[in-house]
């Protein structure tokens, strides 16, 4: 348990963004529900819809309510790109405009891109309109596979702490295990389900607070 001290801690702001073909609003219900507020306490959460109306049919029809929207699109082999830099840029447009955010928070499609941005950040390919990225939460995140982009974004060992969810039976693990490869210190939250957002565990909310107390105190550093 963190002390009394930690309650003064101001929030830390994060932009969210969500899985391919769902929405801000439907991700913000999932998290939500799932997460305790232990957690959300120290969040400020801010969820945005992804610039693209979906293009086609979406796995959670049916699941949550319509509309959906996606990043960006791609081929069958996740190698080609459409409006990918018109993505980047508008991540960075709501960056000026609800900011300034400590981090981003993604899951899946939303996941992969924020796990890409401090690279790219760096690399001066993205955000530069912005402060620096101080910390991630990736919730089913892969690497990119658009080689052009992989090069920029995972060129150098990723510096930002990051905290990284991995589902048992998520249809993505394996490759975000191989994304962890990119950070330098990530902190591994493991989970029994599959392609989802998880509640925690006993351990999994433990490093979680941990996790977010540090970055707390970091962000109250800087601001001093």
């Amino acid at each position: 348990m963190g002390s009394e001290g930690n309650s003064t801690n101001k929030k830390l702001r994060f932009l969210c963004l969500h899985g391919f073909r769902t929405s801000g609003e439907i991700l913000k219900k999932q998290l939500v529900t799932k997460w305790p507020e232990s957690v959300l306490e120290k969040l400020d959460l801010v969820f945005v819809d992804a610039p693209f109306p979906c293009k086609g049919k979406s796995e959670v029809e049916g699941i949550f309510d319509p509309p959906y929207y996606e990043w960006f699109q791609f081929n069958k082999e996740f190698t080609e790109y459409e409006n990918f830099d018109e993505c980047l840029a508008y991540i960075e447009e709501c960056m000026l405009k609800h900011g300034p955010f400590d981090g981003l928070l993604g899951f899946s499609q939303g996941a992969i891109l924020s796990a890409a941005l401090p690279g790219l950040q760096d690399n001066g390919v993205a955000l530069q309109k912005v402060s620096k990225l101080n910390a991630l939460i990736i919730i089913g995140g892969a690497k990119l596979r658009n080689q052009s982009v992989a090069e920029k974004a995972y060129s150098s060992v990723i510096q930002c702490p990051s905290v990284h969810f991995l589902g048992e039976s998520d249809f993505l693990k394996q490759y975000g295990v191989e994304l962890l490869d990119s950070f330098a210190q990530p902190l591994v939250i493991h989970h029994p389900k599959g392609h989802t957002i998880p509640r925690f565990d006993e351990e999994g909310l433990k490093s979680m607070l941990s996790f977010l107390e540090r970055m707390q105190e970091v962000a109250g550093m800087e601001k001093k």
